[in-house]
């Protein structure tokens, strides 16, 4: 299969959707590009008692509220089933297990390779992820003992998946702090990594209701790449996530978590080393130390040293007709959650929108 298409989105998830959404408001000829069997499956895939940590008020795409209480904190699955309901819900081309292999500069615009076909287009939205979907796992790990059971974030779902015995979290971001409060209720369980700090109320609470809109506001207005509060923290979140949120200190301290700020550095004897020598004897090691970006199928001199985007809201200006959505940190916080997203899109559709048909020209180099 070999065709023409204005603009491919790769990626159905909240930041692909909500930019076909916009695309179709302005009546521009678009296709969306997935390779699960279903919208909505990178949610599915998360760990069974993952919610999200802003309410359903905030958490609606672009002309359909989430649809449930104001208030109430959906879990992956109710996520997975919003997203899949707005696809049907407006009619977005999605086209399902179907995966990219490259995107490649062309005589005019780029092409798009696919397990399926080729694709001739102007323009390119790349809406894989926000953090990327490549797991990051330090080499070493590959030296421990095959006796210990590792899972890095994206694999773990439930308790019931670890051997019987200790399990060390290495990671202390939101998703770390979440998972080793969960496990610590059938596994001896220590939490390692530094401290990525904490929002001062618990996302549920009485506070939040009162504090939520303000937050909004910062993430959305206040930490933006064009405030110099917004570029200090943003290498920061990029390069280690979100501070704790639902689950805070005490928390942890309650369930009888044993947290140490050590970075987990090297194996010895096979078993995980840290900073300070010590060595803990555990069965398990989930690892929830991120995602990195992984671009190498996009055959263009777009990415900076630390693999990122050269992009700017999104915009790629050395390549015309390339865009990015849904990356942490796109515009501001807020980019990398549901409240945020829709103004992302919308930005990067009125950038499209500009261009004309076939307008698309070499990318520059250097």
């Amino acid at each position: 299969m070999d065709e023409r298409v204005e603009t491919v989105i790769i990626g159905a998830g909240q930041a692909g959707l909500a930019t076909g959404y916009h695309l179709q408001r302005l009546g521009r000829q678009f296709v969306i590009l997935d390779g699960n069997r279903s919208v909505g499956d990178n949610w599915r895939q998360q760990w069974d008692s993952l919610r999200l940590y802003s309410p359903a008020k905030y958490d609606g795409l672009p002309g359909t509220p989430f649809p449930t209480k104001p208030w109430s904190y959906p879990g992956k699955d109710e996520v997975a089933e919003y997203l899949a309901s707005y696809a049907a819900q407006w009619r977005l081309p999605v086209r399902l297990n179907t995966r990219v292999r490259a995107v490649d500069q062309a005589a005019t615009g780029y092409l798009v390779t696919t397990d399926q076909g080729t694709i001739h287009c102007d323009n390119v939205v790349v809406a894989t992820g926000t953090f990327g979907r490549t797991p990051r796992v330090p080499d070493f790990a590959g030296e421990l003992d095959a006796s210990i059971l590792q899972l890095h974030s994206s694999e773990y779902r439930r308790p019931e998946q670890l051997n019987d015995g200790p399990v060390l979290v290495v990671g202390a971001s939101h998703s770390g702090t979440d998972i080793a409060y969960e496990v610590v209720q059938t596994h001896p369980t220590v939490l390692c990594g530094r401290d990525c700090g904490s929002i001062p109320f618990r996302p549920g609470s009485r506070a939040a209701r009162v504090a939520f809109p303000f937050v909004v506001f910062a993430w959305r207005h206040v930490l933006t790449r064009r405030t110099p509060m917004g570029r200090k923290i943003m290498p920061h979140v990029r390069s280690h996530g979100a501070p704790m949120l639902r689950v805070k200190r005490a928390d942890l301290d309650r369930r009888g978590v044993r947290r140490v700020e050590h970075r987990v550095v090297a194996v010895r004897g096979g078993r995980p080393e840290l900073a300070d020598g010590t060595v803990p004897d555990v069965r398990n090691v989930i690892w929830c130390t991120g995602f990195r970006q992984a671009f190498e199928w996009i055959h263009l001199p777009i990415l900076r040293e630390d693999g990122w985007p050269d992009e700017l809201r999104g915009v790629v200006a050395s390549a015309p007709g390339l865009y990015f959505c849904g990356l942490a940190f796109q515009y501001a916080f807020s980019s990398m959650v549901l409240p945020g997203v829709g103004r992302d899109a919308e930005y990067l559709a009125r950038h499209i929108g500009s261009r004309r048909p076939s307008d698309a020209v070499t990318c520059r180099r250097g």
